[in-house]
C-alpha cells in the first residue's frame, strides 16, 4: 500500500476506536502528517505534528534528554522512543509515532549508513514505546517515503491486534 492508502486505513482504524494520533518527525520532515492530513476528515483522528529536525528542537519541544542524544545519537531507538513519549505528553491523543533517520545523500557512517531510520510508537495503553530500526535503499525521497509508509503500517498493525 502507498502512504495515502495506509493513512486512509489508519483513519478507519482510529475512528472505529474513537482514538487520535500525533507525530514527532525528524528525517521525514512532516511527511507522516502530510499523508494523514491528505485524508478528508483526518481532524477527527489526528491531533498535531512536531517536526524536530535539530537535536536542540528534540530537547526543547519533546523533552529528549541531552544525555540520550550524546550516548546514542539522534538516530537511535532510545531517542525515537523519547520523541514519541514527548509527543504523547503534549498531544490530546492515544498514540504517537516518531521517526528519526538518515535520509541522505550524506550524513551516514559505518555504524549508521544512509537509509538507517529508527521508529517508535508510544500509546496510552502500552507500558513502553515499541521501537525498531530499518535500513532503506534508494535516494533521499525514497528513504523518506518508505519511512512514512513504515510508520503508518506499524500503527495500523498495532490497532488491528
Amino acid at each position: 500500500m502507498d502512504e495515502f492508502q495506509l493513512a486512509t486505513r489508519l483513519g478507519e482504524l482510529l475512528l472505529a476506536r474513537d482514538e487520535k494520533v500525533t507525530t514527532a518527525e525528524s528525517c521525514t520532515g512532516g511527511g507522516i502528517a502530510q499523508a494523514i492530513t491528505a485524508i478528508a476528515g483526518s481532524s477527527g483522528w489526528f491531533d498535531m505534528a512536531i517536526v524536530s529536525y535539530s537535536n536542540d528542537a528534540k530537547q526543547r519541544l519533546l523533552g529528549v534528554p541531552p544525555q540520550l542524544l550524546l550516548q546514542h545519537g539522534a538516530v537511535s531507538e532510545p531517542v525515537a522512543a523519547a520523541m514519541a513519549g514527548g509527543a504523547l505528553r503534549l498531544a490530546d491523543c492515544h498514540w504517537a509515532l516518531a521517526v528519526s533517520g538518515i535520509a541522505g545523500p550524506d550524513g551516514g557512517s559505518a555504524d549508521k549508513p544512509v537509509g538507517t531510520v529508527c521508529f517508535a510508537l508510544a500509546g496510552l495503553a502500552l507500558p513502553q514505546p515499541l521501537t525498531y530500526t530499518q535500513h532503506f535503499a534508494g535516494d533521499r525521497a525514497a528513504v523518506r517515503r518508505q519511512s512514512v509508509c513504515s510508520a503508518l503500517s506499524t500503527l495500523c498493525a498495532q490497532l488491528a491486534l
